[in-house]
């Protein structure tokens, strides 16, 4: 799971920290830096897109990297990779790319392994697991199929990044990730005010608001939130005490909350911007408020209702959150605690902030116990989970997430994806997964031939036939009878296998984006395969 929030110490290099990373730590928050600053990433392959990846990473603030490279800098290397300088023709390649690497960010440690992959997993396949993500380029699928299955048996995340020609790939391995701040759309994100069902600290300061007593300037500047609990007092007094549901209810809400408002002498009514604000927010904020489907979920799960002394920290959270929602939030999670903008003089806002962070402390408080009942009956520490992880965590609690992802292994040996779904794909020229096809066909090609097609300018034609023939085969295996266009086939054939810098440089942005994703806990990955297609600059995501 993520690491814990830290505090911000006021000191001249952390002031100069958060100059260098400023825009990031907006994104992520100085927890995530800091997860991301002690994470290690190990790259197999200093191609043009396992360096623009790691690139990415360096300027962020990666803690460390490993490239594992056996081969030698030859001109083709250095003609697409910025990273290889123009005199490293016959030096190691992993060597070259790791040292001007390391030129980009004095806060990065790198090295280097002068050894193909294949003999590090025959001699020391246990050493990848010390790594936080291993990214792997240029691999034949024999080579990634034994990657993968060593990765998976140690759950170290594994992301194959491709670029071919004008096209490109992007593969994620992960059997469990776990996700606290999933970011959702802030737009989806319904403020966790409980009006419907107001604590006793909110209740006893609305209570105390009377509107009828207060001049034009007090009475225009009462938070919105005031102004719907009042309406909705009156409206359940009204209807035997139940809110207003549905489209027809909430209109005549909005009437009850319009009885509010001042009216001139003539009886028009007032100008007041929060009654505005208030009708706005009748649709939103008068929902009954629920648990997530997808914490429910998390809460059925075997990991949560059969914890060990080796579950992770997330699923000790989860069952502790778990118990709380069915003892003391009687149904209910948490409250998040911060409150929105709204017209409102200062004295009353802040009380408001403070009504709610105070509740959101209580709740984290009462999940916190919990979390040292289960840590005790589990035989760890009590404070192993600290308790700014667990306000962290409560302040999430909504966009909590678990993505379980599928082995590159098996998608080698047997496409996960029903052969029906993958025809009606194929049947549309213009899709993603035609681009999918011919990767996979391309590199089964080089697995038979031990080449590129079209690597050879005098071989272009003979290898189209060839090409064909694996696509064909790929297909059937697949079982789907569809064609793919001659086009595609002649294309690839074309690309000869070659990255090209520019699709390098964007696969390799897209790639760092997922390790950052994977690493600090945050923001949810891909699921699993993206595919970009640079001829009609589109790009889709496949679950395979």
């Amino acid at each position: 799971m993520s690491a814990s929030p830290a505090s911000n110490p006021k000191s001249p290099d952390i002031s100069e920290k958060n100059k260098k990373y400023d825009r990031q730590l907006r994104l992520w928050g100085d927890h995530g830096q800091a997860a991301l600053e002690s994470a290690s990433v190990c790259l197999i392959n200093a191609t043009a897109t396992g360096t623009e990846t790691l690139k990415s990473l360096v300027l962020a603030g990666l803690g460390s990297f490993t490239i594992v490279d056996g081969k030698i800098a030859t001109a083709e290397d250095i003609g697409n990779n910025f990273f290889l300088p123009s005199d490293c023709a016959g030096e190691s390649r992993g060597r070259s790319a790791c040292r001007l690497l390391l030129e980009l960010n004095p806060d990065v440690r790198g090295q280097h392994v002068e050894q193909p992959l294949e003999r590090l997993l025959d001699t020391e396949p246990d050493r990848l697991q010390a790594f936080s993500v291993v990214v792997a380029t240029e691999l034949t699928d024999s080579c990634l199929s034994r990657l993968s299955e060593v990765l998976w048996s140690h759950n170290v995340p594994l992301l194959v990044a491709r670029s071919y020609g004008l096209v490109g790939s992007i593969r994620l391995q992960v059997r469990e990730h776990l996700v606290v701040e999933s970011h959702p759309d802030p737009d989806s994100v319904v403020a966790d005010l409980r009006l419907l069902q107001p604590f006793p600290a909110l209740a006893a300061f609305c209570d105390s608001q009377q509107l009828e007593a207060m001049d034009r300037a007090a009475h225009g500047h009462t938070p919105f939130l005031v102004l719907l609990y009042k309406a909705l007092q009156r409206w359940r007094d009204e209807h035997d005490g139940a809110p207003p549901s549905g489209y027809r209810e909430k209109k005549q809400f909005k009437e009850t909350l319009q009885q509010f408002r001042l009216r001139t002498a003539d009886g028009v009514p007032e100008l007041e911007e929060n009654f505005d604000e208030a009708e706005r927010a009748v649709n939103t904020l008068l929902t009954p408020p629920s648990v997530p489907e997808a914490v429910r979920t998390l809460f059925a799960s075997q990991q949560c209702n059969s914890l060990t002394a080796k579950s992770d920290d997330f699923w000790v959270l989860v069952k502790a959150l778990h118990e709380y929602v069915e003892n003391e939030g009687e149904g209910l999670l948490p409250v998040r605690g911060p409150i929105p903008d709204m017209f409102s003089d200062s004295d009353r806002y802040i009380q408001l902030q403070n009504i709610y962070r105070e509740e959101a402390r209580r709740g984290a408080d009462q999940v916190q116990r919990r979390v040292h009942l289960l840590l005790e009956s589990l035989g760890r520490p009590s404070d192993v989970i600290t308790e700014e992880q667990v306000r962290h965590f409560c302040r999430n609690t909504h966009a909590l997430r678990v993505f379980e992802g599928t082995a590159v292994q098996q998608e080698l040996r047997h496409l996960r994806l029903p052969a029906n779904e993958m025809a009606a794909h194929l049947q549309n020229p213009e899709s993603e997964m035609v681009i999918y096809a011919m990767l996979r066909a391309a590199e089964r090609f080089r697995s038979e031939y031990s080449t590129a097609p079209g690597a050879e300018d005098d071989q272009v034609e003979t290898d189209v036939i060839k090409l064909k023939a694996c696509l064909s085969r790929l297909l059937s295996d697949w079982g789907c009878q569809n064609t793919i266009k001659d086009d595609y086939v002649q294309e690839f054939c074309r690309y000869g296998g070659s990255e090209l810098h520019t699709v390098a440089a964007l696969i390799g942005g897209c790639a760092a984006h997922e390790v950052i994703k994977l690493v600090t806990g945050q923001y949810a990955p891909i699921d699993n395969t993206f595919i970009y297609n640079g001829i009609s600059s589109s790009s889709a995501v496949f679950r395979l």
